[in-house]
């Protein structure tokens, strides 16, 4: 069976983003805006394995299209994060790259899921 990309992708992220969370509450003492970040970061896998039993092709391409809104969300986390000097550059890019690589596999299947409704 060939392995769900999408699915291994937001989750390894998810662990990412509770392990930032770890960090920022340990290192900073950042508890407020940091729980935002883990809502919408570990959402996304969430919501990807709900689509796997999405009641119709509707549902899936919807499901993914919030998770394509929960990425953006993580982005915007990151980047306040990011310029207010509680991210480091490396910490920054290499999950900022995390959401792109995201973005792009979601916007994808939403594309393809579209055509075939077509």
């Amino acid at each position: 069976m060939k392995e769900n990309i999408l699915k291994v992708k937001s989750f390894d992220f998810a662990v990412r983003v509770i392990n930032l969370y770890k960090y920022l509450k340990k290192e900073h003492n950042e508890f407020i805006v940091s729980k935002q970040l883990i809502r919408s970061g570990t959402s996304i896998g969430a919501i990807i394995r709900e689509a796997e039993h999405a009641e119709s092709l509707k549902d899936f391409i919807h499901k993914l299209s919030i998770c394509l809104k929960e990425v953006n969300e993580s982005k915007y986390w990151l980047d306040l994060f990011f310029v207010t000097d509680f991210l480091t550059k490396n910490m920054y890019d290499s999950l900022n790259n995390d959401c792109e690589e995201l973005l792009k596999l979601l916007t994808a299947s939403v594309k393809t899921s579209k055509n075939r409704i077509k």
